[in-house]
Order: C-alpha cells, then sequence, then structure tokens
C-alpha cells in the first residue's frame, strides 16, 4: 500500500508543496500570520527573569548550544545549494563494478547509518510529489531525476528529557537530535559519494520528511501531525539523502497507529496551545494555511502551535512527551 492509498489523498487536490507555507516562512514572509516577525526565543529574557524550573539562563545556555551544529553546518542541508553532490574523493568508480548486488549496496548503506548514529533507516524512491515547489526562500526547486532513490534515517532524542516539556530542557533534546541529524546525513552523504554516486543530504528542507519516512518502512501517522515508530514513538526527527546508488526499497507498514489515535486523544488533550484535534476520525479538513489540501489526516493548527512557542520561549514536545508509543518504550527500557 503506498502513503497515497493509506492516507486516501486525493490526487486532484494535492499539489506539491510550497516550503514558504510552514509557519517559519511565514513568520517572515506573510504579514497576515500572527506571528509575523516574531521568532520563538523573544520572549526567553522575560521568561528567565521569572526564575521557573526549567526556564533558568543555564537551562537555555544548553538549549542554543545543543543546535549549535545544525544552525552553523548549513553543508548537510540541499537547500543551502552549496552541496557537493558528485564523488569526494579519487577512488570515484562506483562499487557497482566489483559486482555487488544492490541486496548487499543496501545491506552495507544500512550498516553504515547504525555506526554514524541513526537509530533506523529506509529506503524508497523519490516521489517527486513529495519534493518542495519551492524553498523557504522562494526559490523553484529542481532535483536532478537522476537521484532516484531517497535514504531516509531516523535520529532519536533523550526521552527523559522530552518528558520535560515544554520547559527548556525538553528543547535541549530537540536542538540535540537536530544536530545530530546534521552530523549523520552528511557523513552518509560523504560515504556513498566516496563510493561513487551522488548524494544530497537534507533536513527539513527539500522534500517533506514524514511522507518519505512512511514510504520508506519507518512508521505511520499520528494524531500530532508526527511520525510514530515502533521504536520510539514520536520522538524521532528525520534525515534524507538522495541518491543514484541502486538500492533496494522498503515498504510501508502498519501497526495500528491510525486506530489507535481514533480513540487515544491524550496529545489533543494536553496539548497547550489546543492544536491539535480532538476529532474522533482523521478527514480531509484544513486548519490554517500551513496545511496542505487533499490528505485525509488529524489536521495541527500550526499557527497555534507556534503561537505558544512564542509564549513558551522554546519549541515544545508535550506532544512528544504523553504519547503512549513513547510511554511503552520507555517502560520497556527499565
Amino acid at each position: 500500500m503506498t502513503i497515497y492509498e493509506k492516507y486516501a489523498i486525493k490526487k486532484d487536490h494535492y499539489n506539491r508543496f510550497d516550503q514558504r507555507n510552514i509557519v517559519f516562512g511565514k513568520v517572515n514572509n506573510d504579514p497576515t500570520a500572527p506571528f509575523y516577525m516574531k521568532d520563538f526565543y523573544d520572549n526567553v529574557e522575560t521568561i528567565v527573569q521569572k526564575n521557573k524550573p526549567g526556564y533558568s539562563r543555564i537551562d537555555f545556555a544548553r538549549v542554543r548550544g545543543a543546535w549549535s551544529v545544525y544552525d552553523h553546518f548549513s553543508e548537510a542541508f540541499g537547500n543551502s545549494w552549496n552541496q557537493k553532490v558528485n564523488a569526494i574523493a579519487g577512488l570515484d568508480k562506483p562499487v557497482s563494478f566489483l559486482g555487488l548486488s544492490k541486496e548487499r549496496m543496501t545491506q552495507e548503506l544500512k550498516l553504515t547509518a547504525h555506526i554514524f548514529g541513526a537509530l533506523k533507516t529506509g529506503i524508497t524512491k523519490v516521489d517527486p510529489n513529495l519534493i518542495y515547489s519551492h524553498d523557504i526562500q522562494g526559490r523553484k526547486m529542481d532535483i536532478s531525476d537522476e537521484l532516484t532513490y531517497a535514504v531516509v534515517v531516523l535520529v532519536s532524542m533523550d526521552p527523559s528529557n522530552i518528558q520535560k516539556s515544554p520547559a527548556f530542557p525538553a528543547s535541549v533534546s530537540t536542538g540535540l537530535g537536530y544536530s545530530k541529524l546534521a552530523f549523520i546525513v552528511a557523513c552518509m552523504a560523504g560515504f556513498i559519494r566516496n563510493l561513487g554516486y551522488q548524494a544530497l543530504s537534507m533536513g527539513n528542507d527539500t522534500a517533506l520528511s514524514i511522507p518519505l519516512a512512511i514510504e520508506a518502512g519507518l512508521g505511520e501517522l499520528g494524531r500530532n501531525g508526527l511520525l510514530i515508530t515502533p521504536e520510539l514513538g514520536p520522538c524521532v526527527r528525520i534525515g534524507k539523502i538522495f541518491t543514484d546508488m541502486p538500492l533496494e526499497i522498503d515498504y510501508p507498514i502498519d501497526f495500528g497507529v491510525t486506530e489507535f489515535c481514533n480513540t487515544c486523544k491524550l496529545c489533543a488533550q494536553n496539548c497547550e496551545s489546543g492544536a491539535i484535534s480532538s476529532d474522533d476520525h482523521p478527514s480531509y479538513k484544513t486548519v490554517c494555511p500551513s496545511n496542505n489540501q487533499g490528505i485525509k489526516r488529524w489536521a495541527v493548527d500550526h499557527y497555534k502551535c507556534y503561537s505558544f512557542w512564542v509564549e513558551n520561549g522554546a519549541e515544545c514536545s508535550t506532544c512528544i512527551a504523553v504519547c503512549p508509543y513513547l510511554k511503552k518504550t520507555m517502560r520497556q527500557l527499565r
């Protein structure tokens, strides 16, 4: 079953998504957005002065430190437009000349991702419909047709700190997750290029992460609008590498997330911004301009979510923290 069948996507309503429509694009480009020109760190000084537990100046310094690799390592991401996509070493003949099968190359690639720190790796074909039409700066996305495979990696976040959401320690885990993501996708792209193939690494840029992860068999879409994985529930971040390396693909999985989310509404009940739907079943409704059309799911109001981030002084992960799929994993790890 493809993602189009699994989430009953109406192809006549669905269009490639423009990255400028995500809330981070709206912040700088849409004067009608309620959070126009508001950074979610704008209120930090006032928040720190209140001396609330988990919101100290030290806590915030940890948040910013955790994001350092992600913030400064732009070459890990496709929308930097500075990446070297081709081979980076003298041994630039594709290893296929050694007679390695697609199965063997796939095994070696997934092993390498694990060595570099990925929680899990899945592979799917690149679907042009999942590539942004334009990047966040308004440049038209034009990805080479030669990059036919998407390598999708999951990066784990620390559940114990995520449990402290919405306080700053949870944001530390988010920042570290993204910094680890930048490190892993850059290393994976270097590995692939050194074997003589093309590779374009990315984080949340260039293409839609969650649909690609679903297609690559890494999880399902939850009520909270996040990828739910068997390993850590929604407590993950997603990176991708597009490549022309011939690989075996994985397929979408079904472990009952939609059916569970139909009745479990903990994320909606605990969301301080009221951004998550309490509807009994998914639908085609959209609730804010950052929602794409034609997808059957619980649409999240990203405007309400980001507005709470501004009020909170940092990202919120409460919908991750309360998810029973994460709670189950944490119990098993004890």
